[in-house]
């Protein structure tokens, strides 16, 4: 389903901030049906099954923004619209896991990939990528990217209808993306920007989707003056309708934290894969020690701790709690058997995704969004490139 509008611009009172206008949103499926369905259980600890708020459970997101001159050699308008749409079907057949749906069963709550979809936006910037990226640099909160990558909280009273992850494609001037969000700006350039449920706990996988996705768009790609178009191109509708602001009305977020990125390598053959919860909490008490300690914040009496582990269903468990820290918790010696290093966002590999052969982003942009002020604390297993897991520590954000 397609729906073009125009969001208008975002701050119409202000000349000195930049103009985003939302031009179509679309549901994106796989290219093929996923079976068999994989199912990823969402357990909360047994303490906290009465005590933890709903938007506690389903609130906060990953965000990654990336952003891209225009190549001579790139396509333009709708067309390029048309090749990120395409390839982006194809991309999911290998990561179906972010067009799924939290479903609630009668043993718990479950991220099922029933193929439901993510949203794909396309939106235009009427700014130039150079004067966007330098007001971003004189704002300390970099508040302008929120409009280069959408979010709505998962809806805590039927979570099965709320997408789990969007693109939005922004150009500018041309066209965008939704949970991708694709928005071209005035000088031609775009920005790439993704947003994913902390759910999912697929901070990483978000990062290897993106570079499957520009190998299957570059393949796609007219070769050697091939006549080709996309199936997915769209006309440019000059009269664009303007929706009800709730159809796109994204959800407020506070303040950005600057999260903190801890590699863990284990220094035995522990398999990390097999530690458990009572081991992955005393690491990221460690993480959340070293963050306290470094950047002299407090993580505040309650935050969230979200673990990843692989080795039980066809696509893992995700464990929920709610985690003290007053003061009075003592975290037990790990001795030698992890060790424990300070990371950036930039060491994943993001740099190096490319739409266009060797056209790689000139920014590239991360962090961890929430509505709520609680911190929270992410770790997931991470069995490549000599590490063993990575944890990732969010401070409380302010208003």
């Amino acid at each position: 389903m397609d729906v073009v509008l125009d969001k208008g611009a975002t701050h119409d009172d202000d000349h000195s901030l930049p103009k985003v206008r939302t031009l179509v949103v679309k549901s994106m499926m796989p290219g093929k049906e996923t079976q068999p369905r994989l199912v990823r259980k969402v357990l909360m600890a047994s303490n906290d099954h009465d005590t933890m708020q709903p938007r506690t459970i389903f609130g906060g997101c990953y965000k990654v923004v990336l952003y891209y001159n225009n190549d001579n050699g790139e396509e333009s308008g709708w067309s390029f619209y048309g090749w990120i749409v395409e390839s982006l079907c194809m991309a999911l057949v290998d990561y179906p896991i972010l067009a799924a749906r939290l479903l609630e069963r009668d043993t718990g709550l479950e991220i099922v990939s029933i193929d439901s979809g993510f949203r794909l936006l396309s939106a235009q910037c009427q700014w130039s990528l150079s004067q966007f990226l330098d007001l971003n640099e004189r704002d300390n909160n970099n508040s302008n990217e929120t409009e280069l990558v959408y979010w709505k909280e998962i809806d805590e009273t039927s979570p099965q209808f709320s997408p789990l992850c969007y693109v939005q494609a922004s150009t500018i001037i041309s066209s965008t993306c939704t949970l991708l969000w694709v928005t071209k700006f005035e000088c031609g350039g775009y920005s790439i920007g993704i947003s994913c449920s902390l759910l999912l706990t697929e901070v990483l996988a978000v990062d290897n989707f993106l570079k499957k996705w520009t190998e299957i768009y570059q393949e796609m790609l007219p070769q050697n003056g091939e006549i080709k178009k996309s199936i997915f191109i769209h006309p440019l509708v000059k009269d664009h309708e303007v929706l009800p602001s709730h159809v796109i009305s994204p959800t407020f977020s506070r303040k950005r934290a600057e999260s903190m990125i801890f590699k863990i390598t284990s220094t035995t053959d522990v398999m990390i894969m097999s530690i458990n919860q009572e081991t992955w909490r005393e690491l990221a008490m460690l993480c959340v020690k070293d963050l306290e300690h470094k950047h002299n914040i407090q993580m505040g009496s309650k935050f969230s701790f979200l673990v990843k582990n692989d080795s039980s269903s066809s696509s893992g468990v995700v464990t929920i709690e709610s985690c003290s820290n007053n003061g009075g918790n003592n975290v037990k010696s790990l001795g030698l058997k992890y060790q424990i290093t300070l990371a950036t966002w930039n060491e994943f590999g993001l740099y190096d995704v490319a739409f266009c052969e060797g056209n790689k982003p000139v920014h590239v942009s991360c962090w961890v969004a929430s509505s709520v002020p609680e911190g929270h604390v992410m770790a997931m297993p991470h069995p490549r490139d000599n590490l063993s897991a990575v944890i990732i520590v969010t401070p409380p954000t302010p208003n």
